[in-house]
């Protein structure tokens, strides 16, 4: 928000501009930034204010946005127009120029000026609203009064009447309310994403106490237990201590980083609330239409920006005392500081068939999680779920069992109850590993055939479909046609009761030809 001066020369104002970040400068500044070459958008300026790389439009610094409020705000009372003695409480509509009360006064008395109308000036938007009119820069003895909805801008008499002649135009106090709403709205968007980012930088610099005292916790133990060596031990405590500073900096400067960008996020939002709120409240209905592209622009770039709600480091980092760390002047030590995370998308699926299965039959296959550079993680400990779903019967579900080994590994064990396709899924921290889900085919477990299997009872009944087998049992569906009488007969083959096929070469309808095994029989699982 604008005050008298320029915040960067802190001079008082002369031709300020708006910039597309929302930041103010007189026109003796903005000449005296450089130009950045080979931006995304063409020319750019970099804005001493926010350090941003801001763009340019075409034509440069002469047509950017001008700031209509500068140095208003804080500016004295516009003084009266005739005496200069007094501040302007009031305007004549008429002759257009401020009176202090005593020429208000006076202003009412004189036989040519009795008629006019003067109004009274209450607060500072009616002054603006009142003060000297905003002229077209294309027609500078025009004041602007209509909007070109085309071209999206306030436009003069003489320019719809010229190269605005076709374009769909109005008055500007008639679509005021119409683009003063659509601020108020990206304005309300804004204001909302600033409550959240207050909240993740709380959350930021809440975590980074927690990895400070943890670090301050861990430090403890490791020198609790290199209490117990001498010089080889202290030397190793030392070691261990650089080793978790420097964990603990790598942690707080990914905070730090991660706090500079989203407070510097929150700044440039609170600068454009500000700015648009302070445009809202004390500009006219032109100066908003006037400034309200850029601030539109502006808002609009800014709610786009993705930030993460989350801290992006954590304070897991843990002192194993037992894990072996080498020699140490001559002498064996232990103790290691450990801040390897598991990588969900880095686990790994192991096992013989990890996509059929059997009824009623015990099987499964093992997890191997990996941190995120994808090592072994060599410790338990994680959340490992599994689950396993009839795709069909989704009352039908199986429960696994999962065993933790202790070295990063988990062994996955379930026994089906329902033949069918089932969806497996094997999360790790709420996440998927790879291959997860996977498709999952149970299969019948068959029974053994009890009774003696002939050539074909089908040919041995004429033909009935309702033979029995030699075990007794009905065969499902009826039998399959054999190959008696032809030359070369491969054997016979019909559906038993059991759910399987059987080839033999003894036919019961009569021999086969000489070419055929005598005494073959063959059980083909479907």
């Amino acid at each position: 928000m604008a005050g008298s001066r320029c915040p960067q020369c802190a001079q008082p104002w002369v031709s300020p501009r708006v910039l597309p970040c929302l930041h103010s400068l007189c026109g003796p500044c903005l000449r005296r930034l450089g130009t950045l070459r080979g931006q995304p958008g063409g020319t750019a300026v970099l804005c001493p204010l926010c350090d941003a790389a801001v763009p340019l439009p075409p034509g440069g610094l002469g047509r950017l946005t001008p700031d209509c409020l500068a140095g208003r705000s804080a500016g004295p009372a516009a003084p009266c127009d005739l005496c200069a003695d007094g501040a302007a409480a009031g305007q004549c509509l008429t002759c257009r120029v401020r009176l202090c009360p005593f020429c208000c006064r006076a202003h009412r008395r004189q036989k040519k000026t009795a008629s006019h109308a003067v109004m009274e000036l209450e607060n500072t938007k009616d002054c603006s609203q009142a003060g000297k009119p905003l002229l077209c820069p294309s027609h500078p003895t025009e004041e602007l009064r209509l909007f070109c909805e085309q071209c999206d801008q306030p436009v003069c008499r003489e320019c719809v009447l010229g190269r605005h002649c076709e374009h769909p135009y109005d008055v500007a106090s008639n679509v005021i309310h119409r683009h003063g709403d659509a601020l108020r709205k990206l304005l309300k968007n804004t204001q909302q994403h600033t409550d959240t980012l207050e909240d993740v930088l709380s959350q930021i610099d809440a975590t980074g106490s927690a990895i400070r005292s943890r670090a301050e916790a861990v430090a403890t133990e490791i020198c609790l237990f290199a209490s117990g060596y001498v010089r080889a031990i202290e030397e190793h405590r030392d070691r261990l201590l650089k080793q978790l500073e420097d964990l603990k900096v790598q942690k707080e400067n990914l905070l730090h980083l991660q706090k500079a960008q989203l407070q510097q996020l929150l700044l440039d939002m609170k600068t454009g609330v500000e700015f648009t709120e302070h445009l809202l409240m004390n500009g006219s209905d032109l100066e908003i239409l006037i400034t309200k592209g850029v601030v539109s622009s502006r808002l609009t770039k800014l709610n786009r920006v993705a930030y993460s709600t989350h801290p992006s480091v954590d304070d897991r980092f843990q002192f194993f005392p037992q894990e072996r760390a080498g020699q140490c002047c001559g002498y064996e030590v232990f103790g290691a500081v450990l801040s390897k995370v598991v990588d969900p998308a880095r686990c790994t699926l192991h096992g013989e068939d990890l996509h059929s299965a059997y009824q009623n039959q015990q099987t499964g296959f093992t997890v191997l999680c990996n941190d995120t550079t994808g090592e072994r993680m060599g410790q338990g400990g994680e959340a490992v779920q599994v689950t396993i779903t009839h795709k069909d019967k989704r009352d039908c579900a199986v429960d696994p069992t999962v065993c933790d080994n202790g070295d990063g590994t988990y062994c996955i064990s379930y026994s089906p109850e329902e033949p069918g396709l089932y969806a497996v899924c094997v999360c790790v921290k709420g996440q998927h590993v790879q291959g997860s889900p996977f498709t999952l085919m149970v299969k019948p477990k068959f029974r053994e055939h009890q009774g003696v299997f002939h050539c074909c009872t089908f040919c041995s009944s004429g033909g009935k479909k309702a033979a029995r087998c030699a075990c007794g049992g009905t065969m499902p569906g009826g039998f399959q046609g054999c190959g008696h009488g032809h030359k070369g007969h491969p054997g016979c083959h019909h559906w038993s009761c059991c759910g399987q096929v059987k080839e033999s070469s003894e036919c019961l309808g009569g021999p086969p030809s000489d070419t055929s095994p005598r005494s073959l029989v063959r059980t083909v699982a479907l």
